[in-house]
């Protein structure tokens, strides 16, 4: 079903000019004040939009497949179901729902809707009597923890959790935000979080393929593997990747947010990742998929759902995956294996989840960064996607992670929960190196010298808090209140080789690192590092809900200790600071929002280091701030965005005079983000975006490198994705997808610069039925012209990882 926003009374013409005239100017100046009382959002929208349809009558799939597109839902069925029956159309206005019990009307057959939103087709049981039971859809408001329906097309929904503020339609939200669903993760054959992300131009992935770890950048600004969010919580995803097996959405929230869900493990404020896991659907399954990745990864997933009990009021939910074999790089072999098992419970007052899962991956050869020496006159030109740089570096990783939630419906305008979970992860890795001075240089030689480097990180977190909703004259409000804590242990060990056994190579023609011998240990702890938090919001509602107000504050305390491997305290740390959030939505029309907001990042400060004149010092949490103003249009079949931001960073920085360390430097991104998704016409979605950016050094240590381009940040990134319906072989769809990036400064002085990139890829599927049972072919090409380029894997210290080569994925999927 199509959820909307509840009908509002049209506002008067003077009375739309003037809000459409005043807020607009008020949201691009970016210049507005909202009251400092604590707010959060209105009630979710129970009524469900109503449209016009016109489809005309043919076949009964052939109309379901139009209707469900024109629907803006996901509809499924067996082609068995539907074959040989006819249908006379639809004509009329109708809501999602009753638009499909129209159509399905004398057919015997019914639409269940799942948790998801999307419906299943199936035939309707016979009474007793020998009658068919007449199709019945049944409409039900979202509760707190179902998901927002998909949009037109299906490879986004119609919005998504913010942490706090609980879900929000992408309309009412004033932020920037995208939610990838389900279906466009098993149509892009996605393996990790990076191959969904990397959909948007405002997030780049700065590690490639087969790397140790999966980073990401988001307006310009690092967000790291740890910072990702699971179902809300920090600390519960890996520090290495994460595989999009156990994945139902990814929620994508562009610029700082602290406010809605306290500050990251690592600070990241350019923007937030949250992962949403899989839950057991109404109708049963079992799906197994095989897999192949060249050069001869194979592989296995199995996924099962099931419901048992009263009203289907138990659920479970099982993926298993196994991938064996060799890589596209030079001698590269990969054998990974995860275990993800979700419970849940749900009435119409309670819900309780629990959700765990356990990882492992063995690599040998992975695509390591490597840093370029100071001076050299230009870049080298990256090396082919199948070679090694450091052969012989090898990676094992495991992670194991429990989390449960709970929901209580006190009355219809009180909600209370409790969440929490523990993970732990470890890696071993050889962890080659090139020093500064022994850095690549212009030709691609370098010397390189062989380490052990082991970590593991130990993390327990958890979250309680409270939603109400209440009116007061005639002014809607949604309070929420909320308390976190995250704990982290972390260790390590790290053995380097003697210096003699340092070697001379070249990217273009590696030489084998020599392989470490010696006594390697268990790591030790070395530090721990606790973040607590509690935050106050409030969203005031007004106009006929076309005007949403937010503010709120989190009031984030930062504690650490480091130790040394006898296990005593070398330096301490305690300190706190507060995080605002302004926010504005204006609906001067049904379709139209315009947003603006105000709200600052959080990154833990750092400690003057030794050789500086304040060496010791502790300082305070620093603050990011960032301004966004922006316009989101809703077409009915796509969704166009344009939005300005401004994100300040504070840098550490020693003054050259007088050697003191602070964080008195600056970094300041601006951008303009454009983009569009959706259905653009029955049968062909499209996802388009650009990202313009102007990214400058505002302070610097002594004024070097003031006004500089950012290093790290590119000037522009563009995607474009398409996905299309043959219309004349039922069943078979096409995709390609371009990416851009531009030049990319690797260094503050702007002397050296990592070239642009586009890369394309392309695809097909194809839908049939084979004895009975439902299966789908895949077949995806990334990097379809074998493209060598560098990536950006930092905005700190830039360093360069190669890009993976053309990779060939297969899938064949059955539903049992």
């Amino acid at each position: 079903m199509h959820v909307a926003p509840a009908s509002r009374r049209p506002a008067s013409p003077a009375l739309q000019r003037t809000l459409y005239a005043s807020t607009l100017k008020a949201a691009l100046s970016a210049a507005f004040i909202v009251i400092p009382v604590l707010l959060a959002p209105t009630a979710a929208h129970a009524q469900a939009q109503t449209r016009g349809y016109d489809i005309p009558g043919g076949p009964l799939g052939d109309v379901l497949g139009r209707y469900g597109r024109e629907a803006g839902i996901v509809l499924s069925f067996r082609p068995e179901l539907t074959d040989g029956r006819q249908s006379n159309g639809l004509k009329g206005s109708y809501t999602a729902s009753s638009g499909l019990a129209a159509l399905l009307a004398g057919t015997g057959l019914q639409a269940a809707q799942q948790g998801s939103g999307s419906y299943v087709l199936s035939r309707q049981p016979a009474s007793n009597d020998g009658t068919a039971t007449l199709p019945a859809v049944t409409v039900t408001a979202t509760s707190h923890s179902e998901l927002p329906e998909a949009y037109a097309g299906g490879q986004v929904a119609r919005g998504g959790s913010l942490g706090v503020l609980g879900t929000v339609d992408i309309m009412d939200t004033p932020f920037s935000t995208t939610n990838y669903t389900a279906q466009m993760l098993e149509d892009q054959q996605a393996r990790t979080l990076a191959d969904v992300v990397v959909n948007e131009a405002s997030v780049r992935v700065m590690t490639s393929t087969g790397s140790f770890s999966e980073d990401f950048q988001i307006r310009g600004f690092n967000v790291t593997s740890g910072d990702v969010g699971l179902n809300g919580l920090y600390g519960l995803t890996s520090s290495n990747r994460m595989p999009a097996a156990l994945m139902e959405r990814v929620e994508v929230l562009k610029g700082p947010g602290t406010l809605m869900y306290g500050i990251s493990p690592n600070g990241a404020i350019g923007g937030n990742i949250n992962i949403v896991t899989k839950r057991a659907g109404d109708t049963p399954l079992t799906r197994l998929t095989t897999t192949y990745e060249s050069k001869s990864v194979l592989g296995a997933q199995l996924d099962m759902g099931r419901r048992f009990g009263e009203d289907n009021q138990w659920g479970i939910r099982f993926n298993g995956v196994y991938r064996n074999g060799d890589t596209t790089l030079d001698n590269g072999k990969q054998k990974f294996g995860l275990g993800a098992l979700a419970l849940d419970y749900r009435s119409p007052t309670l819900r309780w989840s629990l959700d765990t899962y356990s990882q492992r991956e063995n690599v040998d050869n992975f695509r390591a960064q490597t840093g370029f020496k100071p001076g050299i006159s230009s870049i080298p030109a990256a090396p082919s996607g199948h070679r090694a740089i450091y052969d012989g570096a090898n990676l094992m990783s495991r992670d194991s992670a429990i989390a449960s939630r709970l929901e209580y419906d006190i009355s219809d305008r009180l909600m209370v929960y409790a969440a929490g979970g523990y993970r732990y992860g470890a890696s071993e890795q050889d962890f080659p190196s090139a020093r500064t001075t022994d850095a690549v240089d212009a030709l691609g030689n370098f010397r390189v010298i062989n380490s052990w480097y082991d970590a593991y990180s130990r993390n327990k977190t958890g979250e309680i808090g409270a939603r109400a909703n209440f009116d007061t004259f005639g002014i809607k409000h949604r309070v929420s209140l909320s308390g976190s804590i995250l704990k982290t242990e972390a260790g390590s060990f790290y053995l380097s080789a003697p210096l003699s056994q340092k070697i001379d190579s070249n990217i273009y023609d590696p030489v084998p690192l020599i392989p470490m011998t010696g006594d390697r240990q268990t790591p030790t702890k070395n530090s721990e590092t606790t973040l607590s938090s509690i935050s106050l919001t409030d969203t005031l509602s007004f106009a006929n809900d076309r005007v949403l107000i937010t503010g709120g504050l989190r009031k984030q305390q930062v504690k650490a200790e480091n130790f040394n491997a006898a296990g005593a305290v070398t330096t301490s740390y305690n300190e706190g600071a507060v995080s605002p959030l302004a926010g504005i939505v204006v609906r001067p029309w049904e379709n139209v929002s315009v947003y603006g907001n105000f709200t600052s990042g959080l990154t833990r400060g750092g400690t003057a280091p030794v050789g500086t004149a304040n060496v010791g010092e502790v300082f305070a949490p620093y603050k990011s701030k960032q301004y966004e103003a922006g316009v989101k249009v809703d077409w009915g079949t796509a969704i166009t965005t344009v939005s300005v931001f401004q994100i300040d960073r504070p840098n550490a920085m020693t003054n050259p005079v007088t050697n003191v360390y602070s964080f008195d430097g600056e970094q300041r991104n601006r951008g303009i983000e454009l983009s569009a998704v959706g259905e653009v016409t029955p049968g062909l979605r499209l996802m388009a975006s650009a990202t313009f950016y102007d990214a400058k050094l505002e302070r610097t240590a002594g004024g070097v490198n003031q006004g500089n381009n950012a290093n790290g940040v590119p000037k522009r990134t563009f995607n474009l994705g398409a996905d299309w319906d043959l219309p004349w072989v039922r069943g078979l769809s096409l995709n390609a997808r371009a990416i851009h990036t531009a030049a990319t400064p690797y260094d503050a002085e702007n002397t050296l610069t990592l070239p642009s990139w586009t890369r394309y890829d392309v695809g097909a599927r194809y839908r049939t039925e084979i004895m009975g049972k439902q299966v789908t072919f895949r077949a995806n090409v990334e990097n379809v012209f074998n493209k060598s380029y560098w990536l950006s894997s930092s905005t700190l210290l830039t360093v360069g990882t190669v890009a993976a080569p053309r990779t060939v994925l297969l899938s064949a999927q059955v539903e049992f």
